[in-house]
C-alpha cells in the first residue's frame, strides 16, 4: 500500500459545494484505506495499491457519478509531495501578508513549451518556476493586482492543474 495525496480542483468554490464527511464516505466505499481530509478544499489522504494515473480515473469517475459536476484530481504518493516541498524553488522565502508562494499540481507532466509560457507570465507581481508537474509561484499581494488564479494558468499551459499554498501543502504532510 502507497500512501497518497489527493488534491482536488475546485472543491468548495463556485457553488459545487462537497462536505468532507461525505467525499471520505464516497472515497471509502470504492476501497481506499485510511482516508482522512484536510480543510474543505478537497485536499485527501489515503492509502491504496493502486498507480496514481488509474487512481485519479477512479476518482474522477467515482466523484462525477456521486455528484454531479467533475472534479478533476491530481494525485501524489506522499514521498512525491515531500519532494514537491523539498524543490522549493524560493527557499528561505517566508510566506506572509505580503508575500505567498503557492504550488500548482498539474494532471499531466508539460510539454517543453511550458517554460516558455511561464516565462511570458513572470511580472513583478508573480515568478513561476516549474519542475516537472508542479509549478511554483511566488506573488506579492496587495499591489493592486489580482490574485493568482489557477483557472488563467491552466488555460496558458492547456492542461488540468489545481493549485494551493505552501502553507497548506505542508499542512497535509502532516496527516
Amino acid at each position: 500500500m502507497t500512501r497518497y495525496v489527493a488534491f482536488l480542483r475546485a472543491v468548495n468554490v463556485g457553488g459545487r459545494q462537497v462536505k468532507m464527511e461525505v467525499l471520505r464516505a464516497l472515497l471509502e466505499e470504492a476501497g481506499l484505506k485510511n482516508v482522512k481530509t484536510y480543510i474543505q478544499s478537497g485536499n485527501v489522504i489515503f492509502d491504496s495499491g493502486s498507480n496514481s494515473t488509474a487512481l485519479e480515473s477512479k476518482i474522477e469517475k467515482l466523484l462525477a457519478k456521486n455528484l454531479g459536476f467533475s472534479v478533476p484530481a491530481c494525485i501524489r504518493s506522499v514521498a512525491e509531495v515531500q519532494a514537491v516541498l523539498d524543490n522549493n524553488p524560493y527557499p528561505g522565502i517566508v510566506p506572509d501578508k505580503d508575500l505567498q508562494i503557492y504550488i500548482a499540481f498539474l494532471q499531466t507532466l508539460p510539454g517543453r513549451e511550458a517554460a516558455a509560457i511561464l516565462a511570458t507570465m513572470q511580472s513583478d507581481i508573480e515568478t513561476y518556476r516549474i519542475n516537472s508537474r508542479e509549478v511554483y509561484v511566488l506573488m506579492k499581494k496587495n499591489v493592486g493586482a489580482p490574485p493568482f488564479s489557477n483557472t488563467y494558468l491552466e488555460k496558458k499551459l492547456g492542461l488540468v492543474a489545481t493549485t494551493r499554498n505552501l502553507a497548506t501543502v505542508t499542512k497535509v504532510m502532516s496527516f
